[in-house]
This record gives C-alpha cells, sequence and structure tokens, in this order.
C-alpha cells in the first residue's frame, strides 16, 4: 500500500518513536502502510566533536536554550516540500483542536519539531516560519510526548483507521460538543441500569437523549466550548 501521509519528527531523543504509535490502530496502520513515520536526531546537524545543540540563553537566565543554527540545519536537511506543515510543539503555541487535526490529517503530514531545555531561539522560529501548536496548559519536559499526541490524533481520521467512519463524527469535539455518557454490558452494574431510553429500540429518541446529553456535559464541563457551540449559525458544522 502506497501512504500519502507522513509524519517527520525532530527530537533529541529519536529512540522514544514510535513508542505508543507503534500499537493499537496507529500501529497497525503504521505496519499496513496508511502512514509513515520518520524520527530525525537534531544532534546529526550539530557542527562540534560534542553534538552541542544548546547555549545559554542570551540575557541570562537559567537553563538552556536550542541553537537557531543546528535546528535550522536539521530542518533543511529533512528536505520536506514546501506544502507540508511545520510544527514546534510549545507550551506557548496556539492550542490544538479538533478542527487544526483534521485540516493536518487531510494533509500530506507535516514536520514537527520538538522544543527541550528552555525553549528554541526565536530566529529559527521565524526563518523556518513554524508554527507553534500546544496540547494544553502545562510544561512538559520536551516536545515528543505532544507529538506523539498529535500523530496519534491525525492518524486515527486517515482513511481506513478506525473500524467505521461514523465513529469520529460522533466523539468529543466534533460539533463544540462534549461525547454523551456510553453504556453497555451488563445491563445492570453495581445496582446501576443501564438508562432504558437506549435499550429501547427507539433511534430518534436515542439520538435526541444524546445530544441532550452532550450538551449538558458541554454547558457543565467546558463553557469555553458552549459558547461556541451556541454562538455557530444554524445549519452550520460547529467547529
Amino acid at each position: 500500500m502506497t501512504s500519502s501521509w507522513r509524519a517527520t519528527v525532530l527530537t533529541l531523543f529519536p529512540e522514544m518513536f514510535p513508542g505508543p504509535l507503534g500499537v493499537s490502530l496507529a500501529g497497525k496502520a503504521l505496519a499496513s502502510g496508511v502512514w509513515t513515520l520518520e524520527a530525525r536526531d537534531i544532534r546529526d546537524s550539530a557542527t562540534d566533536r560534542h553534538r552541542s545543540v544548546d547555549d545559554t540563553p542570551a540575557g541570562g537566565g537559567p537553563g538552556m536554550v536550542l541553537r537557531a543554527d543546528v535546528l535550522a540545519a536539521a530542518i533543511d536537511a529533512a528536505h520536506v516540500s514546501p506544502d507540508r506543515p511545520r510544527l514546534l510543539m510549545s507550551p506557548r503555541g496556539r492550542p490544538l483542536t479538533q478542527a487544526r487535526v483534521r485540516e493536518l490529517a487531510t494533509g500530506p503530514g507535516p514536520l514537527i519539531v520538538c522544543g527541550r531545555f528552555e525553549g528554541v531561539d526565536q530566529r529559527v522560529i521565524e526563518a523556518r516560519q513554524l508554527e507553534e501548536l500546544s496540547i494544553g496548559d502545562y510544561v512538559l519536559s520536551g516536545g515528543e510526548i505532544a507529538a506523539i499526541a498529535l500523530i496519534d490524533a491525525c492518524v486515527r481520521l486517515l482513511p481506513g483507521v478506525m473500524g467505521k467512519a461514523e465513529s469520529a463524527s460522533e466523539e468529543s469535539f466534533s460539533e463544540s460538543l462534549l461525547e454523551y455518557p456510553q453504556y453497555t454490558r451488563p445491563q445492570a452494574f453495581e445496582g446501576q441500569p443501564i438508562p432504558e431510553i437506549l435499550i429501547s429500540g427507539d433511534h430518534a429518541k436515542v439520538a435526541s437523549w444524546r445530544r441532550a446529553e452532550s450538551e449538558a456535559l458541554t454547558r457543565a464541563r467546558r463553557p469555553d466550548l458552549w459558547v461556541t457551540y451556541e454562538s455557530a449559525p444554524k445549519g452550520t458544522t460547529k467547529e
């Protein structure tokens, strides 16, 4: 099978890949050629015998910063085509949304830079036009875990990866709503039964119940998403 979606990762720890991406849905799709993964070591672009990639921050302060020249050389050496997004996983980036994931999944696949230390020299971010993305308002030791999360979110949307095409359309964030509660056997668990409506066989009532539950959960837990959902024009897909 010819792969059309590719993830190229620039990291100081290429041994972290594929990691979780090598098992379950993503792993099966990787093995069957639905997508490909290339993890490239940033240190391969260092020029000194110590393979140095970082230096002290200009202006002083704690920690180290990834050098612009080394990282730029690593990006250039990857030889990614201009139509592939260039991403930098960063806690100061724009929040990664399901809408952005869908955009990335329908393209040729991104080049992803995994930051480390105190960050990346701003000049290489600008010179190589890196789009900064964040997976949440917290700080990780590096961008590798964030890159794995982003790739997994994209791969599961690729054609043929998920068992049912409609699965993705009913998940959390598909319409700026959180997903409704799910139930399965046994019919009674520790005295709690499955809601009667879900075993009624009335598909219209089930759909109405699920929509109401999704709206209630979103309103209670994610008021930011609720505002987006409420403000979307009728008859359009809400993101």
